[in-house]
């Protein structure tokens, strides 16, 4: 294998040809082709998030119009015992005037990572209805998509009986903050016997660990705890169930998909008092919706219903925000990428994402804006222009970035 040259990303495209292993799945169209890689130094930073809920709220449907795989759903619990995990592009119209432009081989999106977890019931914490499991499914994933049900159907049995979100909400909850309390309990107990020698480290910690159990026994999560900068690392430390960043997903039925209900209203209502984002979504439609082959057939579906896209489209741009990622591409004639990042990523960090070597042995970054190159048409126009920048280690990478990387191994 060649070893990696000095002319930034274009020297990655000949490097990856023989470094990638791939698996593609037969595209519809040409942005519809997915890359997933099986290296680990050239994996793709993405999502993984959550999908959570109570038994019969519409996670499976909804996960399997974001995926390609097809989870099972059924009338009654238990129906997801394993997790399901799927793929899924991240919908960026950017790309598309890239690949415009720059007319390369292939274009490759970014991806989502998506998890269906099994419907949790009262007591999970306890290990009802395999709880154990499934809140350990849940400690795993960097986000929590929570599914509400926010529809009224006969034939859909409710695990308890009526359509009330806020109490499906609330006994999600309280499972997962009893989880977090028995974790605390444990953290602070082992805590004990170096606080009491005096360790300075220790002592904080068990102030940090006080706090938070009396803040868990109000009902309350842990991301809702105001905290100083020193406790963030002694929270984040403890991995909480609680403390992962929530959208609350309602799921509607078809005439309420353009304007929401009564239902939605009433949970917008409660998010507000925890800063929290809610979404909704009929996942029903976005089923149908995902079952038709061409765009032209989807859009026309959708504007029937009152829709300008495809509720998954949002649900991933909310999912980015709540992780709170961003996005810069690489462009050259063999390949147009989307590459995620950490808002307040540097330069070198960006250029890790695609190999490793690129940050050990980083340089500097050519870098446009998305807006620059689109308006003047080329790279050559931008220098032209002046619109090409030099920047260094220290520079701060912002959505939409073009980016070439120079760097030396």
């Amino acid at each position: 294998m060649k070893s990696p040259n000095t002319d930034g990303v274009r020297g990655f495209f000949y490097m990856t040809i023989e470094k990638e292993k791939r698996l593609t799945l037969p595209p519809k169209n040409k942005r519809d082709f997915v890359v997933l890689h099986k290296n680990k130094t050239l994996s793709i930073m993405g999502l993984k998030c959550g999908i959570v809920g109570l038994p019969n709220v519409g996670k499976s449907t909804l996960f399997n119009c974001l995926s390609n795989a097809q989870a099972k759903s059924a009338n009654f619990p238990f129906c997801t015992i394993e997790p399901q995990v799927g793929m899924i592009n991240v919908p960026d119209n950017r790309l598309e005037k890239l690949e415009e432009l720059v007319n390369p081989q292939r274009v490759v999106p970014t991806v989502i990572e998506i998890v269906d977890i099994a419907g949790l019931v009262k007591g999970a914490s306890k290990g009802e209805g395999l709880g154990n499991k499934f809140l350990a499914n849940i400690r795993e994933t960097d986000a929590i998509l929570h599914v509400l049900r926010c529809f009224n159907d006969d034939n859909i049995v409710h695990v308890h009986g009526k359509v009330d979100p806020i109490s499906d909400k609330e006994i999600i909850d309280f499972e997962l903050q009893l989880k977090d309390l028995e974790t605390v309990e444990s953290m602070a107990s082992k805590n004990q016997r170096a606080a009491k020698t005096g360790d300075k480290e220790a002592i904080k910690k068990a102030a940090v660990y006080e706090r938070l159990k009396a803040h868990l026994e109000k009902g309350k999560s842990a991301r809702s705890l105001e905290l100083e900068d020193f406790e963030v690392p002694i929270i984040d430390e403890m991995f909480l169930l609680t403390n992962k960043p929530v959208l609350y997903v309602c799921n509607v039925d078809e005439t309420s998909a353009a304007e929401g209900n009564e239902y939605v209203e009433s949970v917008k209502k409660m998010a507000e008092e925890e800063n929290a984002q809610v979404l909704f979504i009929c996942a029903g439609l976005e089923a149908d919706v995902a079952q038709l082959d061409s765009y032209e057939e989807r859009m026309e579906f959708l504007n029937d219903v009152g829709l300008k896209e495809a509720g998954v489209n949002k649900l991933i741009r909310s999912a980015y925000k709540l992780l709170n990622l961003s996005t810069y591409f690489t462009a050259g004639v063999q390949e147009v990428r989307a590459w995620t990042i950490p808002v307040g990523a540097t330069a070198p960090q960006a250029a890790g994402v695609i190999h490793t070597d690129f940050e050990r042995g980083f340089i500097k970054a050519e870098v446009m804006k998305y807006e620059d190159f689109t308006s003047l048409g080329s790279e050559a126009a931008c220098r032209e222009a002046g619109k090409l920048n030099m920047q260094g280690k220290e520079y701060l990478v912002e959505d939409g970035d073009i980016m070439h990387f120079k760097f030396n191994v």
